[in-house]
């Protein structure tokens, strides 16, 4: 007597038949602009710190190395900062070139030490210990974009924080047809000189 499936053959997974279950493989999600940047910054920072005499291993590394990997930076600088003796000290368009230096934008600098100081405990640091996130640094930053407005003629700004809107409630008794805000206070309660009657 046959089965009543004898007819189909089901695949003999011993015999490598069975192709398992079908999972559709998508490739790797591509990362992200800013998380490109970020480790191909990380790496840069990396190998500087190999090219370093001596060589300095990352958990030697200080606020200190982290200032003076930024100034190396400059020598691949697109920005011109002019210097003091320059004519155009504080010009924000100069009518003609000038010698004063190409230096990395202040903008730049800040771009990057934020993009390091996340790649930094991403990859295993302590946020205590991340040299990016120090004093230093932030004191560095602040003294190149003082110094680069001046002698761009650019002003930054401190951006103004948006607060959202303070909205008051208005409750209107019903029982005296008087209205108060969220705090019991009258709203439209007449004047005192309204009040007190000739």
């Amino acid at each position: 007597m046959e089965s009543a499936d004898s007819g189909s053959q089901r695949p003999n997974p011993v015999n490598g038949d069975d192709p398992g279950p079908s999972f559709v493989s998508s490739p790797p999600a591509t990362p992200s602009r800013y998380e490109s940047q970020k480790r191909r910054d990380w790496n840069t920072f990396l190998q500087y710190l190999k090219n370093h005499k001596p060589p300095l291993a990352l958990s030697r590394c200080s606020g200190a190395h982290v200032i003076e990997f930024l100034k190396y930076l400059d020598q691949f600088g697109k920005t011109k900062v002019h210097v003091a003796a320059c004519p155009y000290f504080g010009h924000q368009q100069p009518p003609s070139p000038c010698a004063c230096p190409l230096k990395q934008a202040w903008g730049s600098l800040d771009a990057l030490i934020g993009r390091l100081r996340a790649a930094y405990e991403e990859n295993g640091g302590r946020p205590d210990s991340n040299p990016f996130a120090a004093r230093a640094v932030r004191i560095y930053l602040r003294e190149v974009r003082e110094s680069q407005a001046k002698a761009r003629g650019i002003p930054y700004e401190k951006k103004k924080r948006k607060r959202p809107p303070t909205v008051t409630t208005v409750k209107v008794d019903v029982a005296s047809s008087r209205q108060t805000d969220g705090d019991g206070c009258n709203v439209g309660a007449p004047s005192l000189p309204e009040a007190v009657p000739p």
